[in-house]
């Protein structure tokens, strides 16, 4: 996967597995293989209504 996606609920789904499956250790990691700024990302999710969890290294729907 070169890019993530831009639709929020499939780009949600995406970093959600990502994180899960250990592909990356944390959300900062994750952003910098794909060249995101990790509160910009934050952002665009929670203006669509998903926040994130650290705690449990996901994004939930709020």
């Amino acid at each position: 996967m070169d890019t993530l996606p831009q639709t929020p609920a499939i780009l949600v789904s995406t970093i959600n597995m990502l994180l899960r499956d250990e592909e990356f250790d944390s959300l900062d990691s994750l952003c910098y293989n794909f060249n995101r700024e990790p509160d910009e990302l934050t952002t665009y999710l929670l203006t669509n209504g998903y926040r994130y969890d650290p705690d449990q290294k996901q994004f939930k729907a709020i």
